[in-house]
This record gives structure tokens, C-alpha cells and sequence, in this order.
């Protein structure tokens, strides 16, 4: 369990499919500013809002590297192109019992795609439009909390489209903008989307009446 507070940024380090290419699993090295003596093999990070499972460390505190897995089912629900080398994760380890709940209760489950509709700037901050897709159009609502590759915000503004899509609005304060990749996103780009786990029970239950 986590709560969409990013702690660092990590950066693909290396990348190879552990059966023939383009398909299977994915073997993944993330370089980090962590300290290594402090990841436990089998423990859980949000890599830009998917939960993954560490199954090797090393290097030195500040410069520090993880391995993972990455499924093909996860390949197929994440952003495309995420898992390449080179690329920025926002990263946060899994919650401790104690811990502060800053953000909103995150499972590390990515629910759907999502696409940057347009980043405007506002005041020193960034307003965020992003469309996603119809299958999770219920599950948004203004003053609703969103996972938006694996950071916790609030939705500002909801508009349900004539495709059945919905646009939401984010606010992005500076300090968001400098700590995660969501400073770094364009119009066009892809993000990871996880609703909100009290809609999901609420929409479920509101099915079954029906």
C-alpha cells in the first residue's frame, strides 16, 4: 500500500526481456537516490503508479540501484514505452505501519491510460488536462482524489465528453512540478491512472443494488 507522496525519481537503467523480444516479462534495473541497505529484496515500490517487487539492490546511499519484473500483463496496462531505458519513474516505497497518510490510500494497481490533453501554466503553476478513458469516467469526480503516475492529487474539474471519455483538471503546484515527472509531461503524452479505491467499493456496490 502507498499514498501517491513520490520520494525520489529513478531512471532506467537497464532493460531486457527475459524471453524473446517484445514479448514476456520484463527485467528491469532502476538507478535511485535510495540508500541500498534500506530496500529489502521482496519489498514493494510504486514505479510511476505500479507496484513492483524488488529482487535485487546495490551500489552506494545516493546512488543506489533496484531490479524488478514486470509482467506482461502490467507491460500491457502501463504506458507504452515507459519500460524503456532512459526513462524517469516516480518512485515511493511501500507504507510503513506509522507512517504519515499524506496523500490518499494508493494500491499500486494501474486501472487505465490515460492522455495529456493539454499543460497550461497558471499563476507558477501547472494546470493539467488529462482525458481518460470511458471505463473509468464514473469514477471521477470534482474534489475526487486520482492517482496520476503514482502521485496523489485532487481533480479540480471533471467534463464527461460525447465518447463516453472524461476530461479531468489537475493543479500542479511548483513544488509537485520539481520532485516528480509530472513537471516534464506535454500534450499528447501518456500517464498511468489509478481511481480512487473508495469509488471503486462504491461503484461495485452501487451495481450490485442495481
Amino acid at each position: 500500500m502507498f499514498t501517491g507522496i513520490v520520494t525520489a525519481i529513478g531512471t532506467i537503467r537497464e532493460a531486457r526481456h527475459t524471453t524473446i523480444v517484445g514479448a514476456g516479462d520484463l527485467h528491469a534495473t532502476i538507478a535511485c537516490p535510495f540508500d541500498p541497505a534500506a530496500i529489502a529484496i521482496g519489498a514493494s515500490i510504486a514505479c510511476s503508479g505500479v507496484c513492483l517487487t524488488v529482487v535485487d539492490r546495490g551500489g552506494v546511499a545516493g546512488d543506489a540501484w533496484f531490479a524488478v519484473d514486470i509482467s506482461g500483463e502490467t507491460l500491457a496496462r502501463s504506458v507504452p514505452g515507459r519500460w524503456e531505458v532512459g526513462s524517469k519513474l516516480n518512485l515511493e516505497p511501500a507504507l510503513k505501519l506509522g507512517d504519515e497518510l499524506g496523500g490518499h490510500i494508493v494500491t499500486g494497481h494501474v486501472d487505465g491510460v490515460g492522455q495529456v490533453v493539454s499543460v497550461s501554466p497558471v499563476g507558477e503553476s501547472l494546470r493539467l488536462e488529462i482525458a481518460a478513458p470511458k471505463e473509468l469516467a464514473p469514477y471521477l469526480a470534482a474534489k475526487g482524489s486520482i492517482t496520476v503516475d503514482g502521485v496523489s492529487l485532487t481533480v479540480n474539474e471533471v467534463a464527461d465528453q460525447a465518447d463516453g471519455r472524461c476530461h479531468f483538471v489537475l493543479n500542479i503546484i511548483p513544488h509537485t512540478a520539481q520532485v516528480t515527472t509530472l513537471g516534464t509531461l506535454v500534450a499528447g503524452g501518456g500517464v498511468n491512472l489509478e481511481i480512487d479505491v473508495l469509488a471503486r467499493y462504491l461503484m461495485r456496490m452501487q451495481a450490485l443494488r442495481g
